[in-house]
């Protein structure tokens, strides 16, 4: 996939600039050592316009990322909201994809660079993982460990090892892979939260081990706004495989559906599950069909 035009623009430090034109320097540490932070952010197009979903709680975390591997950054969230909102319009997107990047400056050595740039691009593109229900593998990688690095923060390089499990899984013959932590908990799949619903209830794995996802938070808020049961607790592999029904949430896959995981296939009819409702009352939400619930201060 191509995921700019000729007369695409993006935005570079500052500026508003052809795609075609980006140069960035080949000496940065990110490029050599992983050390940037990225996010991931969908606008719609909604009867009230285009709108990007959770814009702040997404530059807030992309600040998270940078502080914590010290990389310079300056922006405020709502200087990031607006630039976007402008690329969108320059781009005459209306319903897009959003991958803001910060990278370092030229340096080979292991300390982080005092220099840093930003980068937002957009483009259009579906839902990551399709609408039909996956297949998945248990991978053979698992999570990192929290101990090795900040693993709720979105740091490139941490994600070679979600490229090494969706590579495994799909030489297999799966849709994705499953991670599980360094105890054997289920942790996450490549680039998504897990949920799994059990006798009318949902579980997902607890922060700690995983991508602290802002589309699971939502879910998490839906589920509660509806009446709907869900515990963040940690749980095996074995507990997993005797689940009525299982789903991933992700700004990028959205809620998508699994059909089975390993030689187990999920008994519950996707259509009859909590995942299958919540992923249409996702939608209306980021659509703006329906107003999020006023939380108590």
């Amino acid at each position: 996939m191509k995921y700019y035009k000729e007369d695409s623009i993006v935005f570079y430090n500052g500026d508003f600039v052809k795609a075609t034109d980006l140069k960035v320097d080949s000496y940065s540490q990110t490029l050599h050592y992983g050390n940037g932070v990225f996010e991931g952010i969908r606008a719609y197009n909604t009867d009230y316009g285009t709108k990007i979903f959770k814009s702040y709680e997404h530059y807030k975390r992309l600040k998270f990322g940078a502080s914590v591997m010290d990389i310079p950054f300056n922006y405020s969230e709502e200087e990031l909201t607006e630039i976007t909102y402008e690329l969108l319009r320059k781009n005459n997107l209306k319903d897009a994809y959003i991958r803001p990047l910060i990278f370092t400056g030229a340096s080979m050595g292991l300390a982080s660079s005092e220099e840093s740039s930003l980068i937002i691009q957009c483009w259009e593109w579906g839902k990551l993982m399709g609408d039909q229900l996956l297949r998945i593998k248990t991978s053979k990688y698992e999570r990192p460990n929290p101990k090795s690095c900040f693993v709720e923060a979105k740091v490139t390089g941490h994600y070679v090892n979600s490229i090494l499990s969706r590579n495994d899984a799909k030489k297999d013959g799966y849709d994705e892979a499953l991670l599980l932590d360094m105890n054997g908990n289920v942790a996450e799949c490549s680039g998504a939260n897990v949920f799994m619903q059990k006798d009318d209830k949902l579980y997902t794995p607890p922060r700690g081990h995983i991508m602290a996802g802002i589309t699971r938070d939502t879910v998490i808020d839906l589920c509660r706004e509806e009446g709907i049961s869900v515990e963040e607790k940690h749980f095996t592999l074995e507990e997993l495989k005797s689940a009525d029904s299982c789903f991933f949430t992700g700004t990028a896959a959205e809620v998508v559906g699994l059909a089975s995981l390993d030689e187990y296939s999920f008994p519950l009819q996707w259509e009859r599950s909590l995942g299958f409702r919540l992923m249409h009352i996702y939608k209306d939400l980021v659509l703006h069909k329906r107003q999020p619930a006023m939380k108590a201060i």
